[in-house]
């Protein structure tokens, strides 16, 4: 791997595409762009509209360019957690180099075996995770890359989505002229940016990813995404209650619905949060008709959630992480702990430039990617690094020209003052 390469990683959440471009340079992550981009084309289960969602990834890949000054080619996809499904595969191969070593090609032929495996016709392979590797009747998760042995057994996991759906967004970011270089599963994503797989090593974790009309549950058990599941409702449903009364807009609704009101309390201040005109009128809402509003949405969404995740609490100690477009809502966190009770944390990255829980399956997919370049010895970046590299070069020797023509003018000008 080169010493800087560029990535573009790309989802399409059921409100807006999300395109981070971000580099690895000295085993550091950095974030060059964010962009965010309005669509409604995706739905709790389907593609509705693929022209619109091609034309979002478009305009999100041309305004990145802009402000990059390279032309973006390639991105990892993040595919939606629907019908997730987990084969988990053992598989043995022989070592057949002339020393005897374990090499990545011995590697890449275990996974390439693993990822044959057979599934229904609902379903699509999507990205396999190898959990141990076995030679010598010594099993470890750390690749046994240089050893001397006569066999290497893996075993995988084959994380599977939806067919018709991976299709179909594969089929909208083709159509907007880019190459996918990986796909992930969205939930696998947000595992790798919260170190989630590390954690839950002696406990297990419920993922909550709470997005606009859609809540995706993931299981993370002995550092494994084991089952997957969605819910047909998320903050966008909860804030449906404002915009049905009010007649505000959906995006601001959940706006107040977020950083407005706290949900986990029932008394709460009188004081206007939001006023507009409407008519020639003034109209206000305060934070107690915000809460009163949204109440039996919330409480809709916590049964569904409590009966989901029941059969879940009952195996074992549990915590339960919330993130995505509804995980900074104020209170939410101790409504769920409240309901489940479990122990609840928001997760928010803290990574510079995407400080934002809706952010949180993009940002991982530039780890999850990460993960195997010492199996695919993945060379290509995502843009023209030569292209990204001569334009920044040509800002800084302006911004430096600009500088040096300012310093000098000012000595200039002081000359000439003494000599006056």
């Amino acid at each position: 791997m080169s010493e800087k390469q560029i990535f573009a990683a790309l989802e399409i959440a059921d409100h807006e595409v999300r395109l981070i471009v971000g580099e690895f340079f000295n085993t550091r992550f950095n974030i060059i762009k964010v962009e965010r981009v309005p669509v409604t084309g995706l739905v709790f289960n389907e593609v509705t509209n693929p022209e619109a969602i091609t034309e979002a990834i478009r305009r999100a890949v041309q305004q990145s360019a802009k402000m990059i000054g390279a032309d973006i080619r390639r991105v990892i996809l993040a595919i939606p957690s629907y019908h997730l499904k987990r084969y988990s595969y053992s598989t043995s191969v022989n070592i057949e180099g002339i020393d005897g070593k374990v090499t990545v090609q011995d590697i890449r032929k275990a996974v390439r075996d693993a990822e044959s495996v057979r599934v229904d016709k609902k379903y699509i392979v999507v990205q396999s995770v190898v959990n141990k590797y076995t030679v010598n009747g010594v099993s470890s998760r750390r690749r046994p890359i240089g050893e001397k042995a006569d066999q290497l057994t893996i075993d995988a996991d084959i994380l599977c989505a939806d067919r018709k759906m991976a299709f179909d967004l594969v089929t909208c970011v083709e159509n907007a002229g880019l190459q996918i270089m990986d796909i992930f599963v969205d939930l696998y994503a947000v595992g790798k940016e919260s170190a989630l797989f590390e954690q839950a090593i002696d406990h297990q974790v419920i993922i909550l990813k709470m997005e606009r009309e859609m809540t995706a549950l993931g299981l993370i058990r002995n550092g494994r995404l084991t089952t997957g599941t969605m819910l047909p409702s998320g903050i966008g449903t909860i804030a449906g209650a404002i915009m049905d009364k009010y007649g505000i807009k959906s995006d601001l609704a959940v706006e107040l619905l977020k950083y407005s009101a706290r949900l986990n309390h029932t008394v709460l201040s009188t004081n206007p949060v939001y006023i507009w005109a409407e008519n020639g009128e003034t109209h206000t809402i305060n934070e107690q008709e915000l809460v009163d509003c949204v109440r039996e949405n919330i409480n809709l969404w916590l049964n569904d959630l409590q009966k989901t995740c029941s059969p879940i609490l009952q195996a074992g100690e549990t915590t339960v992480m919330i993130t995505g477009e509804g995980g900074e809502t104020n209170g939410l966190d101790e409504l769920v702990q409240d309901r489940l009770g479990v122990s609840v944390k928001k997760y928010i990255p803290d990574t510079l430039g995407g400080r934002n829980a809706c952010l949180t399956s993009c940002l991982g997919l530039f780890y999850a990617y990460q993960d195997k370049f010492p199996i695919t010895e993945a060379t290509q970046s995502s843009l023209d690094l030569d292209e990204f590299i001569r334009h920044v070069s040509y800002r800084e020797r302006s911004a430096d020209d600009s500088k040096e023509h300012t310093l000098t003018d000012k000595l200039k000008g002081l000359f000439k003052e003494g000599k006056k």
